[in-house]
């Protein structure tokens, strides 16, 4: 319930909204790591890789390969503009590999990782705030 109006938000809706499509979503942990790959040139292959660090790269670096900004630019946009985090937010390792092969980044169904992003973000907004609102 909105107010007095009966309101939903399932599927459906966030793909009207959004037009990404749905499908299974393939078990991120078997990607593997690409060899001389964006992840290794730009970050050494680090574990933690930061959106502010992305940022960082993106705007001083001359790059050699043409695709390697593109590639870090869509990394940072479905982190910053889809999944809204934080730049502080550090990248999981999947994405580096998945855009490597900008086809398959394409595929993936990027609405049902972002719908459950966004039932889970919804669930906890308020967590620890509900005294804002009493």
């Amino acid at each position: 319930m909105l107010g007095n109006q009966s309101v939903r938000f399932s599927k459906v809706e966030f793909y009207l909204i959004t037009g990404l499509w749905f499908g299974v979503v393939p078990d991120t942990t078997k990607y593997a790591e690409v060899e001389n790959g964006i992840h290794k040139r730009y970050f050494s292959g680090a574990d933690e890789v930061s959106l502010e660090e992305i940022k960082g790269v993106v705007t001083v670096v001359d790059f050699g390969e043409a695709y390697d900004v593109v590639k870090l630019c869509l990394i940072y946009m479905l982190n910053w503009i889809l999944m809204r985090v934080d730049e502080r937010f550090e990248i999981p390792v999947w994405q580096f590999q998945l855009i490597e092969d900008l086809d398959a980044f394409d595929m993936f169904p990027w609405g049902a990782h972002l719908y459950r992003h966004s039932i889970y973000s919804f669930k906890h907004a308020f967590d620890g705030r509900r005294g804002w609102f009493e």
